[in-house]
Parts: structure tokens; C-alpha cells; sequence
């Protein structure tokens, strides 16, 4: 018998103030039963980061990213169905990018890993020609202290000030300060 995925549901309080974006999101997260917490929560800090201002150029979803290799973990698709953004997270390989690039205005990937120097250091060349990839780190340790927010249903408060996000749910924070490591 197949494992069926848990549904988690995130309520998003969003101010960020680097972008002037503020607003309040309901996410309703189909987590894979091999995704971990870490991963999930990754997915939920990937939607704050990239959110739009408005819908007017599509909402920003999540993807099946786990069930279909197709599709990324977030991404947001015009009215016609173009893909305007595609998001993983994570450590995809060079092809997986290479092969989202022309078919997405931009690709966001955001790496989280105590790895990820490693994985960025074997693909950074080859991805460097591609003009619309923007990859940024997260330290493991933010990720894992952010993981710690996971629960079947969650109250954030994402505020993003000065390149810093801190991620609230009551009387826990987060603080977490991504890196770029190839700028779109």
C-alpha cells in the first residue's frame, strides 16, 4: 500500500519591506511522505521569498515536484500558462536547471544543505551561462532551526528586512540571512 502525503496548512503574515510586499497568504502543503520537515519548511520560506505583489501575472504555487520531476517546487504560471517562475529547492542537478531555464522568465533555486559549498562548486561554470538563475544558500543550521516551526498547522510571520528574514510562529523566531551565490 502506497504511503498517501500529509497535508499541513500555513498561515502567512507577510512584510517585506526590501521588496514593499505585505499581505497575508493560506498555504495548504501536500508534504511527500519522504520530504522532511527541513525541506517542507524550506518550500514555505521559498513561497514568502518569492510571492508576488499581486496575482495580476499569476499566483506563485506549489508544485509536484516530488511526484512529477516535470515540475519544479513552487512556480508561478501567467494566464496563458507560461511558466513565469520556476523555484526548487534544494540541490538539483545542472541538467534540471539547465533545462528549466529557457522554459521559465526566471529560475530561483535555494540550497540549504551543509553541502551545498560542494554541490555549488561543481556546477557554478554551467550555470553561469544561463542569465535568469539566481541560486541562493541557507545555512544548514537556519534551516534546521526553521524546521523546528514545522507543524500540521502553522501561524508565521515572515518579515524580510535588509536581506534578513526572520520567520515568527508565537513565541519562536528564526532568523535567516540567504546568500546569493549567482545572481539573475
Amino acid at each position: 500500500m502506497a504511503l498517501k502525503a500529509t497535508i499541513h496548512k500555513a498561515q502567512i503574515q507577510l512584510a517585506d519591506m526590501d521588496r514593499g510586499i505585505y499581505g497575508e497568504h493560506a498555504l495548504t502543503i501536500a508534504r511527500h511522505p519522504s520530504e522532511t520537515d527541513e525541506r517542507m519548511m524550506m518550500r514555505v520560506l521559498a513561497y514568502a521569498l518569492n510571492a508576488p505583489a499581486s496575482d495580476d501575472d499569476g499566483a506563485l504555487e506549489l508544485a509536484k515536484s516530488l511526484w512529477d520531476t516535470d515540475e519544479p517546487d513552487l512556480w508561478q504560471k501567467d494566464l496563458t500558462g507560461q511558466i513565469v517562475h520556476w523555484i526548487d529547492v534544494g540541490q538539483p542537478d545542472e541538467r534540471r536547471i539547465l533545462r528549466a531555464s529557457p522554459r521559465a522568465g526566471r529560475v530561483t533555486v535555494l540550497a540549504y544543505a551543509s553541502s551545498t559549498p560542494v554541490w555549488w562548486s561543481g556546477l557554478a561554470n554551467k550555470i553561469s551561462r544561463a542569465r535568469n538563475v539566481a541560486v541562493w544558500q541557507i545555512d544548514a543550521s537556519e534551516s534546521q532551526a526553521l524546521a523546528a516551526l514545522a507543524g500540521r498547522s502553522m501561524q508565521l510571520q515572515v518579515l524580510v528586512q535588509d536581506g534578513t528574514v526572520t520567520v515568527s510562529e508565537g513565541e519562536r523566531a528564526v532568523e535567516i540571512t540567504p546568500r546569493a551565490l549567482n545572481a539573475a
